[in-house]
């Protein structure tokens, strides 16, 4: 399936107990979350209506298989395509040291041995989309399952 330039994606970081999810347009984040893996059929369908989404993405490394049979079993009428997650989570840890520089002493280790006081999921859901993004103005998008 090919995305628009206009597409309007939810993005979902899959998780044992938690996801993090994000609805992202080409050039900006509408909004972000991390939600309980119970809730996440609700989220995703309220977001879906909300925000007009297009596409459902899911990243293809832990809870995906789950994750992707509740969508389907809610009956999503947006398209869910499987996306590769390699290399998400230390993206979106450098994505949330640039909006959360770290202070203190802590501003003096290097990013690369901290890790985040809190949850990023949600940073992990926006560079799935973002890297989606990037593989269709490319031409190489890569879809693993639909």
């Amino acid at each position: 399936m090919r995305s628009s330039p206009s597409s309007i994606v939810l993005s979902i970081d899959p998780g044992r107990e938690k996801c993090g999810v994000a609805v992202c347009t080409p050039s900006s984040v509408v909004a972000r979350s991390i939600v309980p893996v119970g809730d996440l059929v609700r989220i995703a369908t309220e977001w879906c209506k909300q925000y007009g989404v297009t596409q459902v993405l899911v990243g293809d490394r832990t809870g995906s298989a789950e994750v992707l049979r509740k969508l389907q079993e809610a009956g999503l009428e947006v398209p869910v395509t499987l996306v590769p997650e390699h290399g998400t989570t230390l993206k979106a840890r450098r994505r949330y040291f640039q909006e959360h520089p770290p202070g203190g002493w802590r501003r003096l280790l290097p990013l690369s041995l901290q890790i985040p006081p809190e949850p990023y999921d949600d940073y992990a859901a926006i560079v799935l989309a973002e890297e989606f993004f990037e593989r269709v103005r490319g031409g190489g998008e890569k879809i693993l399952e639909r």
